[in-house]
């Protein structure tokens, strides 16, 4: 029988499945009162580990590694990593789960880890990792939206998929894959935490989200003032391009609006032979009189 392609899989073996792998307490491998681990299958040399090229977490934070290895000195790995053989170099090891312990250990000096080897293919590689950092909280919310993007696009996952394999909303889901429309530069100050989440959604689309970025950064905004600062500058910029219309322009708009009861707004192209027509309506009534009249009916 052919295979099926890859866009046609379930979530892996099962998110359940996976999650068992991952141990019962990933966020707590170096708490000095975690429980005695289960025996890892064998130990192996770091420098025969390799990082998992799909990783979702493009960053770790110098600070934090440099914590976590002054507790692998004392402690020694206390939950093992989960590794596959790699698909590229024979006699190395892929790492599925466990990278951030991974590079703590290099740099606290330990030349072997614990390691659980598991036969993952390369979907079950980049869900995996996707959970395990999901599951910590630890994952920005850039690196977040581009994980939830890529078990969407990569592996025909729908978000209520995503959402309820993962215990998270639909909306956050959604609202973190939002944030992939912001500007490369504003999604760095997210990732950064230069600003939050919660402060970049109100100017995704917005013409001047990396200003309003960098004046929400400068003084300190709550999200609230954001997104008032967003709704300012967006009516500000209408403002502007209305009054900068012509006198025809501005009248054919008045004339549509007060014939449909809403706001029409005319944008003429920059070669000046086309357009754009916008209407607005205050509620799902007046869009329902609108197709109807549209419709002639």
């Amino acid at each position: 029988m052919a295979e099926k392609p890859l866009l046609k899989r379930g979530l892996g073996r099962g998110l359940s499945a996976l999650m068992a792998d991952l141990g019962t307490d990933l966020a707590k491998e170096a708490a000095p009162a975690a429980p005695p681990p289960r025996s890892p299958e064998r130990l192996m040399p770091v420098e025969s580990l390799r990082p998992n090229p799909d990783q979702p977490r493009r960053t770790f934070e110098p600070a934090a590694l440099e914590e976590l290895a002054a507790s692998l000195r004392t402690k020694g790995v206390i939950q093992p990593l989960i590794v596959r053989p790699d698909p590229h170099e024979p006699s190395a090891w892929q790492i599925v789960a466990g990278e951030r312990r991974w590079r703590a250990a290099q740099k606290a000096g330990l030349s072997e880890v614990p390691v659980i080897v598991r036969n993952y293919d390369d979907a079950e590689l980049l869900e995996i990792a996707i959970i395990e950092n999901i599951q910590r909280d630890d994952l920005n919310p850039i690196d977040e939206g581009a994980a939830y993007r890529s078990l969407i696009d990569r592996f025909g996952h729908s978000q209520e998929q995503v959402a309820t394999a993962l215990g998270k909303s639909r909306s956050h889901v959604a609202n973190q894959m939002r944030l992939l429309g912001l500007p490369a530069e504003v999604q760095r100050m997210v990732a950064d935490r230069t600003i939050s989440a919660g402060h970049a959604r109100p100017l995704i689309g917005h013409p001047r989200a990396l200003d309003l970025a960098r004046r929400i950064a400068e003084r300190g905004l709550s999200a609230r003032d954001a997104e008032r600062l967003a709704k300012t500058a967006q009516a500000e910029k209408q403002k502007r391009e209305r009054t900068e219309k012509d006198a025809d322009t501005r009248a054919i708009e008045g004339e549509l609006s007060a014939a449909l009861k809403m706001g029409v707004r005319i944008d003429h192209g920059a070669a000046g032979e086309g357009g754009r027509v916008t209407i607005t309506y205050r509620n799902l009534d007046q869009l329902d009189d609108l197709l109807r009249r549209l419709s002639g009916g």
